[in-house]
């Protein structure tokens, strides 16, 4: 795991805490990695059926880490890695959302069962200000917390069998995961994603070419 992601255990239930409250747990390629990992390890246990997204302090997750994007190709390929893994999930997701909810901090809940966010949730997506394309609280942990209890009681077989006539063929939606990808990855080095993340760290607005 990395040291920016807690994993918690406790009746059937995983928890996946973003533990990066000094960076408004802005999500780094080691923290997408150690997430992956958790999931694929909930996945393949038979005693977990549940697993539950929360963010430490006063954010759920600021979305990525530009520094770490801007240091390379891993930012890329470890987000859409845990972005593959979090559609393609085959158990119960619940998220409690406080705070910021930024970029990947919003469109990983799409992937979610059951969210439940605190009045002063902010959902914000930024990816076309940024240069790119789309991707992929304390207080009410416990809430959260127990809405996650109440799916593991529930008749296991007849739940998985459910959640998949909900989320419908996953096909269409693999297909466009990895176009999103493909683009991404191809947006994130092109001037105008330099400019705007250069723009984003002097705290001025960015000046695009037209034409």
């Amino acid at each position: 795991m990395s040291e920016s992601i807690a994993v918690i255990e406790q009746g059937g239930v995983l928890e996946i805490h973003i533990d990066r409250p000094d960076k408004k747990n802005a999500l780094t390629a080691a923290m997408y990695r150690a997430m992956t990992a958790a999931l694929a390890d909930a996945s393949a246990r038979a005693d977990i059926g549940v697993v539950l997204f929360a963010g430490r302090g006063d954010a759920f997750c600021a979305g990525n880490d530009l520094r770490d994007f801007m240091a390379g190709p891993e930012g890329g390929a470890a987000a859409f890695a845990f972005i593959r893994a979090i559609a393609a999930f085959d158990k119960p997701l619940v998220a409690a959302v406080q705070g910021l909810a930024v970029g990947v901090g919003t469109t990983m809940l799409f992937h979610c069962d059951l969210v439940y966010a605190a009045p002063d949730a902010r959902f914000i997506m930024p990816f076309v200000n940024l240069g790119i394309v789309p991707e992929a609280g304390s207080s009410l942990l416990a809430h959260a917390r127990a809405k996650a209890a109440a799916l593991m009681a529930k008749p296991p077989q007849a739940l998985a069998a459910t959640r998949r006539l909900m989320k419908g063929d996953p096909a269409a939606l693999t297909a466009r995961i990895e176009e999103e990808a493909r683009l991404f990855q191809q947006t994130l080095a092109s001037p105008e994603a330099q400019e705007a993340f250069t723009a984003f760290f002097e705290k001025r607005a960015p000046v695009f070419r037209r034409g």
